[in-house]
């Protein structure tokens, strides 16, 4: 099956190459470009792709108000045709990151990667994962620490959790993958993974990033911990 991209970018010369690298792939297609979120959003309409690569800082209408359009009230994307959208950034944190989540962006992409690291990011978003980095959750975290967090009043939400799942929780937020958090807790990675599908079934949440972002908002994990 073949993964339909549109490229949203103001950059000519971005939106060229990414083209010609993702073309070159037997799996994925671009079938689209804009120029800007407000063209973005008539091109995503019109040729419902399953990603779309959208800039961050744009002319006319920006990435993340275009993002919030897109998805609207959809939990992420993938359904009923929502497309999924990987955020396109210059820098290893950019400040509508957080937005950008909480939007549903399912995570960033920058702009430097390589043909690889492009077409595995893709593909990863496209199968219904999301992607963020290392790099990325370190910062993220950083900039929690440095930011004090942002509490919410939802932290009534955790009793739905297992003690078990709570522990998962923890461990994702403090950015440790499915691999490292198995060797935490002594278990089998897929264990791992059916515990955080249940947490994000549990609150209403649609991946990794979002759980990170909520573990954080409601103090279930603190910067420095």
């Amino acid at each position: 099956m073949t993964v339909r991209v549109v490229i949203v970018d103001d950059q000519g010369m971005v939106r060229t190459a990414f083209g010609v690298l993702l073309n070159a792939q037997p799996d994925i297609e671009v079938v689209g470009e804009a120029v800007n979120g407000e063209e973005g959003l008539r091109r995503v309409a019109e040729l419902r792709p399953d990603v779309v690569l959208m800039d961050v800082r744009m002319p006319v209408m920006d990435g993340l108000e275009a993002t919030r359009r897109i998805l609207g009230g959809a939990n992420g994307g993938g359904d009923d045709g929502v497309p999924r959208i990987l955020m396109l950034t210059t820098f290893d944190l950019d400040d509508y990151v957080y937005e950008a989540l909480r939007a549903g962006a399912s995570g960033f992409l920058l702009k430097d990667a390589s043909a690889t690291e492009l077409s595995d990011a893709v593909r990863v978003v496209a199968a219904g994962d999301a992607l963020l980095s290392p790099s990325i959750t370190r910062r993220l975290i950083a900039e929690f620490s440095r930011l004090g967090g942002r509490r919410a009043p939802s932290r009534k939400r955790l009793d739905e959790l297992t003690e078990r799942e709570t522990e998962v929780l923890t461990l994702v937020a403090r950015g440790l993958s499915n691999g490292e958090i198995a060797g935490e807790l002594v278990v089998a990675e897929q264990t791992v993974k059916t515990h955080f599908g249940r947490i994000l079934m549990k609150l209403g949440l649609r991946d990794r990033p979002q759980a990170i972002v909520f573990a954080y908002d409601v103090g279930l994990v603190r910067p420095g911990d």
